[in-house]
Protein backbone atom coordinates (compact mmCIF):
# COMPACT_ATOMS: atom_id res chain seq x y z
CA UNK A 1 0.00 0.00 0.00
CA UNK A 2 1.48 3.22 -0.94
CA UNK A 3 0.27 6.85 0.52
CA UNK A 4 -0.27 9.21 -2.64
CA UNK A 5 -0.85 13.23 -2.44
CA UNK A 6 -3.68 13.79 -4.59
CA UNK A 7 -2.96 17.67 -4.93
CA UNK A 8 0.27 19.13 -4.50
CA UNK A 9 -1.39 22.32 -2.94
CA UNK A 10 -2.16 20.57 0.36
CA UNK A 11 1.16 19.59 1.81
CA UNK A 12 2.12 23.73 1.37
CA UNK A 13 -0.82 24.51 2.97
CA UNK A 14 0.19 22.09 5.97
CA UNK A 15 3.19 24.06 5.74
CA UNK A 16 1.64 27.63 5.92
CA UNK A 17 -1.04 26.66 8.40
CA UNK A 18 1.83 25.54 10.53
CA UNK A 19 3.80 28.64 9.91
CA UNK A 20 0.89 31.24 10.46
CA UNK A 21 0.30 29.68 13.84
CA UNK A 22 4.18 30.45 14.97
CA UNK A 23 4.46 33.22 13.23
CA UNK A 24 3.87 35.69 16.33
CA UNK A 25 6.45 34.51 17.67
CA UNK A 26 9.07 34.44 14.97
CA UNK A 27 8.00 37.96 13.87
CA UNK A 28 7.93 39.44 17.39
CA UNK A 29 4.31 40.50 17.54
CA UNK A 30 3.17 37.90 20.36
CA UNK A 31 2.83 40.34 22.77
CA UNK A 32 -0.37 41.94 20.47
CA UNK A 33 -3.41 39.55 21.34
CA UNK A 34 -5.34 39.91 18.72
CA UNK A 35 -3.30 39.60 15.68
CA UNK A 36 -1.42 36.50 17.61
CA UNK A 37 -5.06 35.24 18.21
CA UNK A 38 -6.04 35.17 14.60
CA UNK A 39 -2.66 33.81 13.01
CA UNK A 40 -2.88 31.05 16.07
CA UNK A 41 -6.38 30.43 15.13
CA UNK A 42 -6.22 30.31 11.49
CA UNK A 43 -3.12 28.95 11.18
CA UNK A 44 -4.74 25.77 13.48
CA UNK A 45 -7.49 25.70 11.14
CA UNK A 46 -5.51 25.90 7.76
CA UNK A 47 -3.61 23.08 9.14
CA UNK A 48 -6.04 20.78 9.86
CA UNK A 49 -8.08 21.30 6.90
CA UNK A 50 -4.81 20.46 4.80
CA UNK A 51 -4.25 17.36 7.08
CA UNK A 52 -8.30 16.20 6.01
CA UNK A 53 -7.21 16.99 2.38
CA UNK A 54 -4.25 14.72 2.36
CA UNK A 55 -6.55 12.02 4.26
CA UNK A 56 -9.65 12.24 1.71
CA UNK A 57 -10.48 15.43 -1.23
CA UNK A 58 -13.31 17.26 -0.49
CA UNK A 59 -14.91 20.03 -2.01
CA UNK A 60 -15.67 21.57 1.14
CA UNK A 61 -12.69 21.25 2.76
CA UNK A 62 -10.75 23.52 -0.85
CA UNK A 63 -13.97 26.00 0.18
CA UNK A 64 -13.29 26.16 3.68
CA UNK A 65 -9.41 26.78 2.99
CA UNK A 66 -10.45 29.61 0.42
CA UNK A 67 -12.67 31.33 3.13
CA UNK A 68 -10.17 31.57 5.81
CA UNK A 69 -7.77 32.57 3.29
CA UNK A 70 -10.19 35.37 2.74
CA UNK A 71 -10.75 36.03 6.31
CA UNK A 72 -7.03 36.85 6.53
CA UNK A 73 -6.78 38.70 3.84
CA UNK A 74 -9.07 41.27 5.89
CA UNK A 75 -8.63 40.68 9.00
CA UNK A 76 -5.51 42.86 9.57
CA UNK A 77 -8.37 46.00 9.00
CA UNK A 78 -11.41 44.13 10.73
CA UNK A 79 -9.26 43.03 13.76
CA UNK A 80 -7.75 46.28 14.02
CA UNK A 81 -4.58 44.97 13.85
CA UNK A 82 -3.02 46.95 10.15
CA UNK A 83 -0.50 48.86 12.10
CA UNK A 84 1.13 46.27 12.87
CA UNK A 85 3.15 45.73 9.59
CA UNK A 86 4.93 42.37 10.27
CA UNK A 87 1.42 40.77 11.21
CA UNK A 88 -0.83 42.64 8.48
CA UNK A 89 1.82 41.60 5.66
CA UNK A 90 1.84 37.94 7.04
CA UNK A 91 -2.06 37.78 7.30
CA UNK A 92 -2.46 39.38 4.10
CA UNK A 93 0.46 37.01 2.05
CA UNK A 94 -0.36 33.77 4.02
CA UNK A 95 -4.17 34.58 2.70
CA UNK A 96 -3.87 35.49 -0.64
CA UNK A 97 -1.37 31.68 -1.10
CA UNK A 98 -3.64 29.77 1.10
CA UNK A 99 -6.85 31.14 -1.39
CA UNK A 100 -5.20 30.55 -4.61
CA UNK A 101 -3.74 27.13 -3.77
CA UNK A 102 -7.22 26.08 -2.71
CA UNK A 103 -8.84 27.76 -5.33
CA UNK A 104 -6.31 25.81 -7.88
CA UNK A 105 -7.09 22.72 -6.35
CA UNK A 106 -10.99 23.40 -6.92
CA UNK A 107 -10.15 24.21 -10.29
CA UNK A 108 -8.10 21.39 -11.61
CA UNK A 109 -9.72 18.51 -10.02
CA UNK A 110 -12.50 17.13 -12.11
CA UNK A 111 -13.93 14.86 -8.57
CA UNK A 112 -14.57 18.39 -6.50
CA UNK A 113 -14.95 21.08 -9.61
CA UNK A 114 -12.05 20.96 -12.40
CA UNK A 115 -13.72 24.14 -13.77
CA UNK A 116 -9.73 24.92 -15.25
CA UNK A 117 -9.19 21.33 -16.89
CA UNK A 118 -9.84 20.51 -20.24
CA UNK A 119 -12.93 18.74 -21.54
CA UNK A 120 -12.04 14.77 -22.33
Amino acid sequence: MSATVKHWQDPVNLILGVWLGVSPWAFSYAMEAAPTWNAVMAGALIAALALFELIKVAAWEEWASVAIGAWLVASPWILGFAGVTAAMGNAVLVGLVVAVLALWALGTDKSIGGWWTPAT
